[in-house]
């Protein structure tokens, strides 16, 4: 099984060791699930409210219930045979207690709610975007000003030098499939992080319900990031105001 992923990526190189691990699993035969239950059992377990977690063939996920309901319940994660599960699968090993936090959230939102309903609402809204396409982003004070501003030409222009001194963390394993065909307008909702903020912390304020219900996100053409994608070497990348458009000041809390 072979989904085409560079695992020599920039912005998967947090991902690298487990995710070439994996690859070699997919190669020998092994399902998806199987491959990433192959990897849990390499290192600590990963213990929810319900257990230890495992990934389980979708199949198992009963018909009527809700997805993160059975994942709370069960500490199973359904997961396809497909590059999005992987990538989901992966930010599971790689940040646990982030994506237990989520999972969390979006019960307490369902329990709300009465349930799945039409309309998510703003948490689960802002949940589902910063599961599916969200990076985190720390730095020094002055590149994260610009970014909020999205002041592009300093950002990656007089700024570029401080992005050596920055971390650029994807979350989101929708963003990580739609990097797979690398194009210029795939963009990332950036949370922005304190920089002395533990970003493995996800207790923390910046995931609290009352933050990421005025979804504190701010929009960014990753493959604009220094040393991320060849052509960005060249100024004439980022004269191009269909993918880097100027904004007023995004707040984020």
């Amino acid at each position: 099984m072979d989904f085409g992923i560079d695992w020599s990526a920039p912005w998967l190189a947090p991902y690298r060791a487990r995710g070439l691990a994996l690859a070699a699993d997919l190669a020998a035969g092994a399902r998806v699930a199987e491959a990433l239950n192959a990897q849990l059992r390499a290192g600590p377990p990963v213990l929810l409210e319900a257990g230890p977690l495992r990934f389980v063939a979708q199949d198992e996920l009963p018909e009527g219930e809700a997805y993160e309901a059975f994942i709370h319940r069960s500490a199973c994660v359904p997961t396809r045979d497909n590059a999005h599960d992987l990538f989901n699968g992966l930010v599971w090993l790689h940040w646990p207690g982030l994506k237990t936090r989520l999972n969390a959230l979006h019960l307490q939102a369902l329990t709300e709610s009465g349930g799945v309903q039409a309309q998510r609402g703003p948490l689960r809204d802002a949940l589902t975007l910063l599961d599916e396409n969200a990076a985190f982003l720390q730095g020094p004070e002055s590149l994260r000003a610009a970014l909020r501003e999205r002041d592009w030409t300093a950002l990656f222009g007089r700024l570029r030098p401080l992005w050596a001194q920055a971390r650029l963390q994807l979350v989101g394993h929708a963003l990580m499939e739609k990097l797979l065909q690398p194009r210029k307008p795939i963009c990332a909702h950036v949370l922005i992080l304190p920089e002395a903020a533990d970003a493995q912390d996800a207790s923390g304020r910046w995931l609290a319900p009352e933050c990421l219900r005025h979804k504190p996100f701010v929009p960014l053409p990753v493959l604009g990031v220094p040393g991320w994608w060849p052509a960005n070497e060249n100024a004439d990348f980022y004269d191009d105001p269909g993918v880097f458009r100027p904004g007023v000041r995004v707040q984020t809390g």
